[in-house]
């Protein structure tokens, strides 16, 4: 910027209007918390991208979130991957009917267990996976 141009309008002392967020954001209040944590398990219908997110932004942010994230995320991840296997595997000729069912009977699972969870969690109250790989630590 040269010394001569003009000012932004709405600029201070030659700051500009907008500003980037903090860099440390501030700790999620504990409705916050649960709603985050709740979009997480939420999340499990469109697979583990959405818990992954939440994790990754959110878990230095709120301990519900982080915990509950990371648990619907480990849930996610594996049928996510064996969905997606078998999405591509739909192209194969013959069988690839089965596995069209296989992709949709992984999806239908993981739908139900997600809203189960999301339920519980939006309530309060943690929930663990009864079958959960727990690859992320």
């Amino acid at each position: 910027m040269a010394d001569n141009a003009p000012e932004e309008p709405g600029s201070a002392a030659g700051r500009p209007q907008y500003h980037g967020a903090p860099a440390n954001a501030l700790p999620l209040t504990a409705s916050e918390d649960r709603q985050w944590a709740t979009l997480a398990h939420f999340g499990g219908i469109l697979g583990c991208l959405p818990s992954l997110l939440i994790y990754l932004i959110f878990k230095d942010r709120g301990p519900f979130t982080a915990q509950e994230s990371k648990e619907a995320l480990n849930f996610t991840l594996p049928p996510t991957i064996a969905a997606v296997l078998a999405n591509i595997l739909v192209l194969l000729p013959v069988v690839g009917n089965i596995f069209a069912v296989i992709a949709t009977a992984i999806w239908v699972a993981l739908t139900c267990f997600s809203v189960s969870a999301g339920i519980r969690v939006n309530h309060g109250q943690p929930h663990r996976y009864k079958i959960n790989l727990r690859w992320i630590k």
